[in-house]
């Protein structure tokens, strides 16, 4: 419901000017309600979720390109996470907007692709860009197996950046998608461990 709203809010600010009508849009609500309470831990978890999902965008897109020859099953999964994540990742650069916060993390701005990517290498769960190049190297069982290798680990990064915010945010919004992800990529997790005999 709140990535709706979110898409809503930004198609409302591709549009035309409504303000003139005096009355408040569904979309304005949302962002008041996002330019709201926040935290530094909430700021973070944005800031580190973004990039967290949009590698996870990247292996999917791997999963999905016929040269992979990926399983039915890591299709499946691969299609699922794309669906989910794309708009969270709209969803959290909207708050951080709305917050009047940077969408990258502090010190990454002015990196080159190569700088970035080792950078967010340190954060937990995410690949090196060696381990995307290896990824991309492989196809049929080999592949699903590293996918799914890579993925497990990958989402129980993003787990435990649901669970700090959890313990420190204080953005409804925010707490609402950390319990979201957890959910989701924890059920995500049980199924890549049966395809794996985990």
């Amino acid at each position: 419901m709140v990535a709706v709203a979110v898409g809503a809010l930004l198609l409302t600010a591709c549009g035309s000017d409504d303000s003139s009508t005096g009355v408040a849009s569904p979309a304005a609500t949302v962002d008041n309600q996002s330019a709201g309470e926040f935290s530094d831990a909430d700021v973070t978890f944005a800031q580190g979720m973004i990039p967290h999902h949009q590698q996870a965008v990247e292996m999917a897109g791997y999963a999905l390109a016929p040269e992979a020859g990926a399983s039915a099953e890591i299709v499946a999964l691969a299609t699922a996470i794309q669906s989910a994540q794309d708009p969270e990742i709209a969803q959290m650069t909207a708050w951080l907007e709305s917050w009047g916060q940077p969408v990258d993390m502090p010190g990454m701005e002015g990196m080159d692709d190569m700088e970035h990517m080792e950078h967010m290498a340190s954060m937990e769960g995410m690949m090196s860009a060696e381990d995307m190049a290896n990824l991309a190297s492989l196809t049929g069982a080999d592949f699903d197996t590293a996918w799914a290798t890579m993925m497990i680990e990958h989402h129980e990064g993003a787990i435990a950046q649901g669970e700090a915010v959890k313990a420190a945010g204080s953005s409804p919004e925010a707490l609402a998608l950390a319990d979201q992800i957890i959910t989701t990529q924890q059920a995500e997790i049980d199924q890549m461990r049966e395809l794996l005999g985990n």
